[in-house]
């Protein structure tokens, strides 16, 4: 189920800068409150913001091979790590530079040498800011009926697991689901009782999935779709089996189904390993569409996977 942070664990630094005392100048002041993490190159920086995901970062403008405005404007081009708070902290202290820095969309700039308790309070402050837009952020991405996550939501998802499996060379799977006949059960029921249906639907779903990683999103209407990352042919279909298990044992009554006397669910699922000249995130979804509606062709209440 979608999780909003309650505050109460630490938030994540990153620090940038090539200079070993300025890691440790800045990593004493800031250890007691946050988890602190540096890297001393702008490429290094960059791949760690990409796996660690930090609240903030601390970000040097002079480092060989690529400075930190080079490092900024990736960050901020880059989907996935583009909502990061970027704060400058640097010596260079021209009104020319920090317009610069400002320009490439850092949050802040602040100048060698620092004040301690102003670095602290603009830290603070700024990782306030992300988490109440983070939180912002994930409310707008909900489905207000299943309080699962939308179709929405489900799109930038996926591109960004679809990256990341490229960049790790790993497999990424979809399921599609249909809770099968269900005009008929609204028909029967009612819509009011509809809506229960696919709440107690969504809900049993979201039960299967054991890892944070594993995402599920309703699409419309009564189909689900869900994102399972490092997930490949046999363990997607496990999943999907399981799922279909569930929703069976659910028990919601359905009189008028053509399947069974309970409300069951159709899937399709189609797994890849993503690489840069093969294949789309678009492609997997049409492909596990096309691998539901074999379901359905097939009799309904059962999963059809495929590797791409």
């Amino acid at each position: 189920m979608p999780h909003v942070s309650n505050g109460a664990e630490k938030s994540k630094i990153l620090i940038v800068d090539d200079a070993t005392e300025n890691i440790d100048i800045l990593y004493s002041l800031l250890k007691t409150d946050y988890r602190v993490s540096a890297a001393k190159s702008g490429v290094a920086g960059l791949k760690m913001a990409i796996q660690h995901q930090p609240d903030v970062i601390l970000l040097d403008i002079m480092m060989p091979e690529m400075d930190g405005y080079e490092v900024c404007r990736i960050i901020k081009e880059t989907e996935e790590t583009k909502n990061i708070p970027v704060i400058f902290v640097t010596a260079k202290t021209q009104a020319m530079d920090e317009a610069r820095a400002f320009s490439l969309g850092a949050v802040d700039y602040i100048t060698k040498p620092f004040v301690p308790i102003v670095v602290k309070a603009r830290v603070k402050t700024h990782i306030a800011l992300k988490r109440k837009n983070d939180m912002l952020e994930e409310l707008v991405s909900l489905d207000g009926l299943t309080n699962i996550f939308n179709r929405r939501k489900f799109d930038g998802q996926l591109v960004r697991e679809w990256r990341k499996a490229q960049r790790q060379t790993e497999s990424l799977s979809v399921i599609f689901i249909d809770i099968d006949h269900f005009k008929h059960f609204n028909d029967t029921y009612g819509h009011a009782c509809g809506d229960e249906c696919l709440q107690q639907v969504a809900a049993g779903l979201a039960t299967r999935l054991k890892r944070p990683e594993d995402f599920i999103a309703r699409y419309g209407g009564e189909e689900f779709v869900i994102i399972l990352p490092r997930t490949d042919l046999e363990g997607v279909t496990h999943i999907g089996e399981s799922l279909i298990e569930t929703v069976w044992a659910l028990g919601v009554p359905h009189e008028t189904s053509e399947t069974a006397d309970v409300v069951t669910i159709s899937a399709g699922a189609a797994t890849t390993v993503p690489t840069p000249s093969t294949g789309s995130p678009i492609e997997l979804v049409k492909y596990a569409d096309k691998m539901l509606y074999e379901s359905k062709k097939n009799g309904r209440n059962r999963l059809t996977a495929v590797s791409i």
